[in-house]
């Protein structure tokens, strides 16, 4: 065999894909399901963990249509390909920096041609290598013993069968099933091992979850072909789990009113809002769990330059519940334009202004510089200590007079400092190592054009107050913007699956994918009303349904259970846990293309609709 050769193929998306699931036949599924085995496990590698530096490749060999697998796997962590050509391996990838290769992934059917060199490839692996076998036939015959190392059958080359088998890898189901006859000799029949899953999120019909399927297929679609029927938005991705399996996933549209993309799974989405409860708020259930953040504490305890501000006093609890008198939002944007109030207080501010291009000394340039790095848009550059100002806004902001609900984002702009301070480290290297990337939750993260090509994420708006330009894989927020993109109240970006991932750990009570990520007891604490007395809905970072049902305020369904929670953003984005009912919901789209004048989504009552189909379907 020659050397392993490596091609990059930097297409633009590898993944097509618009319905997760093979199909929505009980029967089909619960066949494949009954013929999984795992023939050895001696090395104890399954189910795959170490997400967070495992790099997959899958190399496929006979299969007619290996795309389902493909589809699969790459739903748990990015997976490249392996092909055999010319008497070589070649490598292909969409995820140049997710390389070298460390583990393959051989899929082969039964029947699988004899013209490949097993014993060399087994006997002198480059890298470990994982065996799923699809079907009977003679190849089980020609493999050395060394295939059988860690291998895993199916009697079916269904689809189901590929999906499956790329869940029983990953752990998210496991298996006990036995062969129900002899492969060779050295495979008679009752031979397989056990293994258990663990907690990584599953797919199924949903009639395998006692849901009716019908009702939740027909009405999803009929919904969601209402909200484009009307250009409530461009397109989206709806993701529903029950009990830690998804039992829907489908995408929608386009990526703009043109239609010249389809949605895919794939595509990433900007989160907005969504963003609070997805990144400072982990790392802050995270130390609460381990005793070394207090609720209770006040802002300067845990950031010193709030010392001698009107804020210095305010407890975590209150400002985290959306009780602490703070202001709704400062727009810091309106601040770097000559001749405008400095802050939104000032009695010069001119609220309607729009960029004009006449900016305040050392905000704003239309070109880069070393003093102007930081990128707004390509001709809009912001000073490099420009943040120390907005820090300053918000330290100097006036409270509001009464201790009320308001809804505020300032104190997640102050997070991200406060997590990197107590982390010692840079703010998104703790949330990837901590989080994102054991979680194999790729697609979450701040800019996501240092990652992926642009056309697989999904536009947002075209500002015309201020940016003047489509914004297109950076972050719609003005303010997370002027933040360099990353910030605690808006800038993550992601794509359906990636975010259930987080937001099934909060369900599963902190832990996922056999990991205890936050301390027992933690989610249900954060995810609790600490002003319910008071009128306040809310819990401390997250949503909560109205303390008294309104279907014409409700962003939820009204069957949604006072335990449940989740989170809203601006772009047309939605996230909404249920522990009682074990349900998630997951909407993506872009409402605010191409502007954010665009209220569709509310009028037509898009995401409660869906979610009150959820509980319909379990009833």
């Amino acid at each position: 065999m020659k050397k392993l050769c490596i091609l990059l193929l930097l297409s633009s998306c590898g993944i097509g894909l618009q319905a997760q699931l093979p199909s929505h036949d009980l029967a089909a599924f619960q066949q494949a399901r009954a013929g999984l085995v795992v023939i050895n496990n001696a090395e104890q590698r399954l189910p795959l963990g170490g997400l967070d530096s495992l790099r997959p490749a899958l190399f496929s060999m006979g299969l007619a249509d290996d795309e389902e697998l493909f589809h699969t796997l790459n739903t748990y962590l990015p997976v490249a390909r392996l092909h055999w050509e010319d008497e070589e391996i070649l490598l292909e990838s969409t995820y140049p920096h997710r390389l070298p290769v460390n583990l393959i992934i051989l899929a082969l059917d039964g029947e699988a041609a004899a013209a490949f060199p097993w014993t060399s490839f087994f006997d002198h692996p480059i890298i470990p290598v994982v065996v799923v076998i699809f079907g009977r036939g003679s190849v089980t015959a020609r493999l050395p013993p060394t295939a059988f190392t860690t291998c895993v059958f199916s009697e079916d080359r269904s689809p189901w069968a590929q999906s499956l088998a790329a869940q029983l890898l990953f752990g998210a189901i496991g298996s006990d099933q036995l062969l129900g006859a002899a492969l060779n000799s050295r495979l008679p029949a009752r031979s397989g091992q056990v293994v258990s899953p663990v907690q990584r999120l599953a797919f199924a019909p949903a009639a395998a979850l006692g849901m009716n399927d019908t009702l939740l297929q027909d009405s999803i679609a009929a919904i969601m072909a209402d909200g484009l029927a009307h250009q409530a938005f461009p397109g989206g991705q709806v993701l529903v789990a029950k009990d830690g399996v998804v039992v829907y996933h489908e995408a929608f549209g386009y990526h703009t009113d043109s239609q010249e993309r389809p949605t895919l799974l794939t595509d990433i989405y900007d989160l907005a809002s969504v963003t609070k409860v997805t990144s400072v708020l982990p790392a802050l259930m995270k130390w609460y769990g381990e005793g070394t953040f207090d609720l209770d504490a006040p802002l300067q305890a845990y950031y010193p330059a709030a010392q001698g501000s009107n804020k210095a006093d305010l407890s975590f609890r209150s400002m985290l519940s959306h009780q602490a008198r703070l202001r709704p939002w400062i727009p810091f944007w309106q601040a770097t334009l000559r001749g405008n109030g400095k802050y939104p207080w000032s009695k010069r501010r001119d609220p309607e202004r729009i960029n004009d291009y006449r900016f305040r000394w050392c905000s704003l340039a239309r070109q880069p510089s070393t003093r102007f790095p930081v990128y707004l848009a390509d001709e809009l550059w912001q000073h490099r200590h420009y943040q120390r100002q907005m820090m300053k806004a918000i330290r100097k902001s006036p409270l509001n007079d009464k201790a009320e609900y308001v809804y505020s984002g300032l104190l997640f702009y102050l997070l991200p400092e406060i997590v990197a301070t107590q982390a010692g480290m840079d703010f998104e290297t703790y949330l990837n190592q901590t989080f994102y990337w054991p979680l194999g939750a790729y697609t979450l993260g701040y800019n996501p054009l240092r990652y992926f090509p642009l056309d697989r994420i999904v536009p947002t708006e075209r500002d015309s107050f201020f940016r003047m330009t489509l914004i297109h894989g950076h972050v719609h927020d003005e303010g997370a913007a002027m933040m360099g993109g990353v910030s605690g109240n808006a800038g993550l970006f992601a794509n359906a699956y990636d975010l259930a991932k987080l937001m099934q750990l909060y369900l599963n009570g902190g832990s996922y994918g056999g990991q205890q990520y936050l301390a027992p007891g933690v989610v249900d604490t954060f995810a609790s009303r600490s002003y319910a007395a008071l009128g306040n809905r809310r819990g401390l970072g997250f949503d909560k349904p109205l303390l008294e049902y309104d279907a014409s305020a409700s962003s939820v369904a009204e069957a949604a259970s006072a335990a449940s929670f989740g989170h809203s953003g601006y772009t047309g984005t939605f996230t909404w846990a249920d522990p009682e009912n074990g349900l998630l919901f997951v909407f993506l789209s872009n409402r605010v293309y191409p502007s954010r004048n665009n209220r569709g989504i509310y009028i037509r009552n898009i995401r409660p609709r869906i979610h009150t189909i959820m509980y319909e379907a379990i009833k």
